[in-house]
């Protein structure tokens, strides 16, 4: 018969589940998993910011010109006006404190209102006339102003943009490098190695010597004598190869044609004898 294992064998330790449940927030090195149940939350302790925010009532009414693309200098007041009580109605739940000047922008559009809605004395200039004037002018210099601040704002600021590098002491090297040790061993098996490989780049050149025919009819004639008869066969030198004998040959046939040497032979196919002419 096997023995079941009670509920308090099974459960882990109440340590072990409070240690794997992620902690809500921490309080002075304590972890806390669950929210206090006499946790106070002040109704300002949290405020949203929405994405349009106004600097003022001047900033809210530039806005919503801009919005509608609306010319600066011709207002439509009524429209500008119903917008603009819209925009403090919001502002009046969200925070009450920031009401109190746009309401007497407010004030003073709808005083704008009703002067225009009055017929206007033939004796008054139409610009001074129109009410809406003073109201273009602040707007047209606070136009001016947010502009340059938005200029100034976008300039490079140190702190923010730019931060000045703190000076950081260069460490001291040491610049000094051993000599190496060579020995003679060595530069000996160096120099081999260079020996080697200089072997690689031997290369032997083959040229021809330049034979000149001309050059050989005045060593053929130098070699002769008038009175006696040269062997044929001694004017040629064996170790020039054949084109040395070419060229003797040609040497011998120019000399006979130009009539400065005579070949003479006392039997057929007996020995050939060369003699210089006497002019």
């Amino acid at each position: 018969m096997t023995q079941q294992a009670s509920p308090a064998q099974i459960a882990p330790p109440a340590e072990q589940v409070a240690h794997h449940i992620n902690p809500i927030a921490v309080v002075l090195g304590k972890q806390m998993t669950d929210v206090p149940k006499d946790l106070y939350i002040p109704p300002d302790a949290l405020e949203v910011f929405l994405e349009e925010m106004f600097s003022g009532p001047l900033d809210l009414l530039l806005y919503l010109i801009k919005k509608q693309n609306l010319d600066i200098l011709d207002i439509p007041i009524a429209k500008i006006t119903a917008q603009y009580m819209q925009y403090v109605e919001v502002m009046k739940e969200i925070h009450l404190e920031l009401a109190a000047e746009y309401l007497v922008m407010a004030a003073m559009l709808a005083e704008i209102k009703s002067r225009l809605l009055l017929p206007r004395p033939e004796s008054i200039d139409d610009e001074e006339a129109d009410p809406r004037a003073e109201l273009v002018r602040r707007l047209q210099e606070y136009e001016r102003f947010k502009q340059a601040a938005e200029d100034m704002d976008a300039l490079p600021r140190q702190g923010r943009d730019t931060f000045v590098s703190t000076p950081v002491a260069l460490p001291e090297l040491d610049q000094t490098k051993p000599e190496p040790i060579v020995e003679l061993p060595e530069l000996l098996l160096a120099l081999r190695e260079v020996m080697r490989r200089a072997e690689h780049f031997n290369s032997h050149s083959v040229q021809r010597e330049t034979l000149s025919v001309r050059e050989r009819m005045t060593i053929i004639l130098s070699s002769l004598k008038q009175e006696n008869f040269t062997d044929f066969v001694t004017l040629f030198t064996v170790e020039e190869g054949r084109m040395g004998v070419v060229v003797t040959f040609l040497a011998v046939l120019e000399l006979i044609k130009n009539t400065l040497i005579e070949l003479v032979q006392n039997e057929p196919y007996g020995p050939i004898h060369v003699r210089a002419i006497t002019t």
